[in-house]
């Protein structure tokens, strides 16, 4: 939970670096098992080998994956992870004959890498503007934001169902047989301030999908793997996508790793045409970063650490609520196991944000840091100008005492942030 810088000053580390270390830093079990794999093989090219250590973390990974998908392709992170989803997903038209197929819909304020595929994807307007002349055109709907966009007279499921209408208007407008896939994040996460879906939102954007035999891409890079209280967030939902990017949580920072989950269909489509997946980078399926990842993903399961996560995240809330819940200047505070966003503003009855100029998520960062706690926040949170927010996701392994100095700590560094405008 503690990271100690030159001068002997500690931190804590409430946001694991980008939501990354859900197992904190320097756990016995996956340090010993990195060195073991070094001890025995640190790489070998996929071209020519598979090897142990990758074979047992893909079946670690199937054999607790939603329904029918079938086979993991092993990456270097987040952003590998989705650029080699969206390739999957034009590939597998390809293979089934209907290469017409072009179009990605994702939604604003997403955000999936910073590759150049998915950076187009992506929705967020401040990091796409300076290489938008080089992006890949793209079309984007609205998030599920339902403390700024669901309307008064709307239940939470009347709201999803709308969201899920304008997909299918959006398909519709591009062409039923011209659109590859919606890609979204379960849970929206750094740019948008951790945006929980409303109930039945995904089951009903499912059923658009599969109206159209357009395919349902999940990012959960960021909340899946323990982070939001199940292993992948969309168990929540009660939905299976086609492609489901994963990374951070699967490897705890403890070597670079990313995957990609793919459908039983995808795989077949390729392997009774092409015969293999036309993609490729040296450092695939990485044999110490597979033996750190499956260690991570062993210690989570044997520790109990998803019920940890739940009972965790229940408390943090609580303390967040207590905290900042009345504050006049926190507007929305959400969330699910131990992934929380807390949103702020200027004014609260009428949501106005803070002017950009401000910085104020960069205040906080630095109130926050200089009273020893390592927090997430960014600005943008409304539409990649307006709005701060800051998102806090601590290890797995956080214990009530982290918890209670986390939320204090937070406190302080936004009530000093503001009073300093």
């Amino acid at each position: 939970m503690v990271l100690t810088d030159a001068n002997g000053k500690e931190y804590l580390d409430a946001c694991g670096g980008a939501a990354v270390s859900c197992l904190g830093h320097g756990h016995p079990d996956v340090v010993a098992a990195m060195h073991a794999q070094i001890d025995q093989l640190a790489y070998a090219h996929t071209s020519f080998f598979t090897t142990q250590v990758a074979e047992d973390l893909a079946a670690q990974l199937i054999r607790t994956a939603p329904a029918d998908l079938s086979h993991v392709y092993f990456v270097s992170g987040g952003s590998e992870a989705m650029e080699a989803a969206m390739k999957m997903a034009r590939q597998y038209f390809v293979e089934i004959g209907q290469p017409q197929r072009r179009h990605f819909i994702a939604r604003r304020q997403s955000y999936h890498g910073n590759t150049l595929g998915v950076l187009a994807v992506g929705g967020n307007q401040w990091r796409r503007e300076p290489f938008a002349p080089i992006l890949i055109p793209a079309t984007h709907v609205s998030p599920c934001y339902p403390y700024r966009e669901q309307r008064e007279d709307e239940t939470p499921e009347q709201y999803g169902l709308r969201l899920a209408q304008e997909l299918e208007a959006t398909i519709l407008q591009l062409g039923a047989d011209q659109v590859i896939a919606f890609v979204a994040e379960t849970i929206g996460g750094a740019t948008a301030g951790v945006l929980v879906p409303v109930p039945g939102y995904f089951r009903a954007v499912r059923e658009v999908c599969d109206r159209y035999g357009v395919l349902l891409i999940l990012d959960e890079v960021m909340c899946g793997m323990g982070r939001s209280g199940t292993l992948h967030a969309c168990e929540a939902e009660g939905v299976a996508p086609d492609l489901l990017a994963i990374a951070k949580g699967l490897g705890g920072g403890y070597q670079p790793i990313g995957a990609v989950l793919a459908h039983r269909k995808v795989v077949q489509a390729m392997s009774a045409g092409s015969g293999f997946f036309q993609h490729g980078h040296t450092y695939l399926g990485h044999a110490v970063a597979c033996a750190a990842a499956l260690a991570v993903q062993r210690v989570i399961e044997r520790d109990g650490l998803l019920q940890r996560v739940q009972t965790a995240g229940a408390r943090l809330e609580s303390l967040l609520r207590d905290a900042l819940g009345a504050h006049a200047h926190v507007g929305d505070i959400r969330g699910r196991g131990l992934f929380w966003g807390v949103e702020l503003v200027r004014e609260r009855a009428s949501k106005q944000p803070f002017e950009p100029s401000l910085q104020l998520h960069a205040r906080v960062k630095k109130e926050a840091f200089s009273r020893g706690l390592m927090v997430y926040p960014m600005g943008g949170t409304v539409d990649g100008r307006y709005g701060d927010h800051v998102l806090l996701a601590p290890p797995f392994i956080a214990g009530d005492a982290d918890l209670v100095l986390i939320v204090e700590r937070l406190d302080a560094a936004v009530n000093a942030a503001i009073s300093s405008i």
